[in-house]
């Protein structure tokens, strides 16, 4: 005879996958999804047709005649002005300024926020406030006393001089996240470390960077897109030789000889987009761990 009072399942009632949440939650995600993906798709369309087919004004129709020749173009023989070799100069100038500003920066933060929050001094937090208060001052206040400041050390116009530039601005940020990360590490592994006798250096190098990779990948993904993508400071502080990819894309993109190249033009913005959206896909895992594990708590 069967027991009829046997256990009922219990907990919450499985939810129908096309419920009305589900409809609405996915089919937002896919309006979002297609605002963005299609004026890549527009420019990855565009910059493999020949001038001819983008005449005949379809711009969502795929190239009848796939052609690399506006990307080769683009690297290596748009002229702007006098010069006629593309991206490849601008590319290596934003190459030869992205790594060192991405370096110094992360390093000296990864410090600085590392002392913020584990070895308190008297005044640390009114200079942790200072400090911070710089990520919010308007970069065009601080535009012409620069440009003061690197013609008296001999840096306007040079690369050393964007460097110390891109530098000095990603200090604040970087140091915040940092700072955050760290003071979410377990007190107790940095207490532990002390009566096993490490000093400030041994603790930095032998406990907090193997247990840092996350914020390291959130504060690289943050520089390298805000570096990389930087003109204002590269037109400013710079000049024609040295200018970054984006000020390079700017010139061919703004160009008033010739025929209007649109392939050309949509081949050398995504070549210039590349490098950051490289960095997003190789360390987007590490990037969400980074962000959920303390990197934006205040």
């Amino acid at each position: 005879m069967a027991d009829s009072t046997a256990i009922e399942p219990r907990g919450p009632k499985p939810t129908r996958r096309l419920s009305r949440r589900n409809i609405i939650l996915y089919g937002t995600l896919l309006v979002i999804a297609l605002y963005y993906l299609l004026p890549l798709y527009v420019m990855v369309v565009t910059s493999l047709k020949g001038m001819p087919e983008i005449r005949l004004g379809n711009v969502f129709a795929p190239p009848l005649e796939v052609t690399f020749q506006p990307w080769v173009k683009a690297w290596s023989e748009a002229c702007t002005g006098l010069n006629c070799d593309g991206l490849s100069r601008g590319f290596w100038n934003s190459v030869r300024i992205l790594v060192p500003s991405v370096l110094i920066s992360i390093i000296i933060a990864s410090i600085n926020g590392y002392a913020l929050a584990n070895w308190k001094f008297k005044g640390s937090e009114i200079f942790f406030t200072i400090l911070i208060f710089g990520a919010f001052i308007p970069y065009q206040v601080m535009i012409y006393p620069i440009v003061i400041i690197l013609r008296e050390l001999g840096l306007y116009t040079k690369l050393a001089g964007l460097v110390l530039v891109h530098t000095i601005f990603g200090m604040p940020i970087l140091t915040l996240l940092f700072r955050n990360y760290f003071t979410s590490i377990p007190e107790e592994l940095f207490k532990a470390a002390r009566v096993d006798g490490a000093g400030f250096w041994g603790i930095y190098f032998r406990i907090m960077l193997p247990m840092s990779l996350p914020i390291f990948v959130v504060a690289i993904i943050l520089q390298v897109t805000g570096i990389w993508n930087d003109f204002l400071f590269g037109v400013i502080y710079t000049k024609p030789d040295n200018y970054p990819m984006t000020v390079q894309l700017n010139n061919i993109v703004n160009s008033v000889q010739g025929v209007k190249e649109y392939n050309v033009n949509m081949a050398a913005t995504i070549l210039t987009g590349l490098v950051p959206l490289i960095v997003y896909f190789v360390s987007g895992k590490l990037f969400v761990r980074g962000i959920a594990a303390g990197a934006v708590k205040g």
